[in-house]
């Protein structure tokens, strides 16, 4: 007799390789200067270095800010949109936040980012987990895997770093 069941998809994900999936996304990068500076830079000046146009809600030209215990975007017409919500905020060594860029809080994952002096200026570590709070876990840890490292590398630029390429920052 056959299983009950044979007609299933013997192609089950096994558990454990699920979770390891769904490990946190770690980058880290060093930028030059204090780290007062490169927390500053981070959290005050998002808006010069953060591309908006390709990850953004309303694209180039709207402004990305933390304000309160938020991170927004305000387009050009003024509508506004949550990115996170900050719940731990420790200048200039870290903080950490909700993030859900393009979605609603119902739907976020988290994010804490470090700063610690090093012998060349201040490494920035983005440690950014949760994924069992996103729609679709796996799409969106894969997503931020790709996405962090190139825009981590600008702001590096934005700070007057080399990123691993080689291209330099501003003087």
């Amino acid at each position: 007799m056959d299983s009950l069941f044979s007609h299933a998809d013997d192609s089950v994900p096994d558990p454990a390789e699920q979770q390891d999936s769904l490990d946190p996304v770690i980058c880290a990068v060093t930028v030059p200067g204090s780290i007062a500076q490169a927390f500053a830079g981070f959290t005050d000046h998002t808006h010069l270095w953060w591309p908006l146009e390709s990850h953004g809600v309303y694209g180039a030209g709207s402004y990305v800010e933390f304000e309160e215990n938020m991170i927004l975007e305000t387009a050009d017409d003024g509508r506004t949109t949550i990115w996170g919500t900050i719940d731990d905020w420790q200048p200039p060594l870290s903080f950490h936040a909700t993030w859900h860029p393009g979605t609603t809080a119902l739907w976020s994952t988290e994010m804490r980012v470090a700063f610690r002096a090093v012998e060349d200026g201040t490494e920035v570590r983005l440690v950014h987990d949760g994924w069992e709070g996103a729609e679709d876990p796996p799409a969106a840890r894969a997503a931020y895997a790709a996405d962090w490292p190139d825009v981590l590398n600008r702001f590096v630029r934005f700070m007057g770093g080399t990123v691993p390429d080689g291209t330099p920052g501003p003087a």
